[in-house]
């Protein structure tokens, strides 16, 4: 037995026992054959969530990492909360967390590894907490510690505090070296990760997922690990497709678009949800593999002096929700054609809400010459007097602006064809305005302005 959780430790199951008699002290026992490349990919996932804490981090096989926060404590205000936003991250996450903090990366593993939660702020705090654990805390193998135990050493302090020459000699350089880097006197760099050039996460569920509201505490465990890989590598997130794995049927895919560049993990999981709350799925859920298509670099930009208030969710995210529960093609934007005619001088676009949408609507309508909205068809109207009429006569309050193109595609199928009108914006005596326009074949209302 390599672990067990706490309902099997309070049947009497301990690591390291085997497992018929574990399953001699708990028959239901659930066992698990150990998946040595999955907590691999558990551990890189987690390397890369903690790039929201720091750019800094290390792996240690085959549960720990080391978090390099010596330049980030002013960024989050010292250790402490530092400290708490690891632990509620990780609970978040549904991990068990064993915890240290030390000015050296060897004593921050031993200190964790013994349970003690300690914080040594500084390197003078360090030898009092290094000294006071026994040599088990260290790892080291079984024969080097029942020989250490044979010298009738019960802590580290005692073992440093033995000539260092005599040490090598009866243990070896390596024990000895690592009591120096523990205590500062030896360098020590461990290998630091690599954040990938591309994120690609992937979980394997514990059980079968039969309704998609059931994938949002995987979801969000992907996307935790997304906003940190985001932080380290200073990106923001366009576009995102969560890949299900079936175990009796093809894998589909969620796509999840964004309305503007962001790296919000709240905002993530909220998107996630309004998909996840009208997902039919085809077939139970093993496997969940996020993957981030579309990212582009963080600008930089400078806190203020003073404290502001939070902004809202903003018109970005609302609608990229209404978009989620109404589908993609019910929240569209309107961008422009290259045509002088109104019929096609502005489409459907399904990029929307990017900051450049304005300058994608028609020149006329932006100055406010033009309807945004025209109607269907051209409606006729009646003429009175040498005036148009709409609901009454209507009053016309501009010069005509005259528009002749499209002999190019008369005749097409769907097509405007070749126009000539000379257009008015008008006013009817209930006050309501209007955009007509006159042809060959008289008046006609073609948009009413808002």
């Amino acid at each position: 037995m390599l672990a067990c959780d706490r309902a099997a430790a309070e049947g009497g199951v301990a690591p390291g026992q085997k497992l018929s008699t574990a399953l001699g002290l708990s028959p239901g026992l659930a066992v698990f054959e150990r998946a040595v490349p999955g907590e691999v990919r558990a551990l890189e996932t987690l390397a890369c969530w903690a790039g929201r804490f720091t750019p800094t981090v290390s792996l240690r096989p085959p549960a720990m990492l080391l978090l390099d926060i010596g330049g980030c404590l002013r960024l989050f205000g010292g250790i402490e909360r530092i400290v708490e936003a690891v632990r509620e991250g990780c609970a978040g996450q549904g991990w068990t967390l064993a915890w240290a903090v030390a000015p050296t990366p060897l004593a921050a593993v031993w200190l964790a590894q013994a349970g003690s939660g300690a914080s040594a702020a500084t390197a003078a705090e360090l030898p009092a907490l290094l000294g006071a654990l026994p040599p088990a805390a260290t790892g080291w193998p079984a024969e080097l510690l029942a020989r250490i135990e044979s010298f009738g050493l019960r802590r580290l302090g005692e073992l440093r505090a033995l000539p260092t020459a005599s040490l090598r000699q009866r243990l070896g350089s390596a024990p000895v070296d690592d009591l120096l880097r523990a205590w500062g006197e030896l360098p020590d760099r461990p290998s630091a990760f690599v954040f990938p050039e591309s994120f690609v996460g992937r979980l394997e569920l514990p059980s079968r997922v039969e309704h998609a509201e059931g994938l949002v505490f995987a979801g969000q465990r992907l996307f935790a690990a997304l906003a940190g890989w985001l932080a380290a590598r200073q990106l923001l997130l366009r576009a995102a497709t969560l890949h299900l794995a079936h175990d009796d049927a093809p894998d589909s895919e969620l796509a999840l678009r964004f309305g503007e560049p962001v790296a919000d993990e709240a905002r993530f999981v909220r998107l996630l949800r309004e998909h996840l709350g009208r997902l039919k799925l085809a077939a139970p859920i093993e496997a969940l593999t996020l993957v981030a298509d579309e990212t582009q670099a963080r600008p930089g930009d400078s806190r203020p002096l003073f404290a502001v208030a939070v902004a809202g969710e903003g018109a970005a995210a609302c609608l990229e929700r209404l978009r989620a529960r109404l589908g993609e093609a019910s929240v569209q934007r309107l961008a422009a054609s290259a045509d002088h005619r109104p019929e096609g001088a502005s489409r459907l676009c399904d990029e929307w809400l990017d900051k450049s949408a304005i300058d994608a609507l028609p020149a006329a309508a932006q100055a406010g010459q033009r309807p945004l909205w025209l109607l269907p068809a051209p409606q006729a109207l009646a003429e009175r007097g040498g005036q148009p009429q709409w609901h009454g006569a209507l009053q016309l309050l501009s010069r005509g602006e005259r528009i002749e193109s499209g002999w190019w595609d008369s005749g097409e199928a769907g097509a405007a064809g070749d126009v000539r009108r000379d257009y008015f914006v008008g006013r009817n005596p209930q006050g309501q305005w209007a955009w007509v326009f006159r042809d060959a074949q008289g008046w006609f209302l073609h948009g009413v302005f808002g």
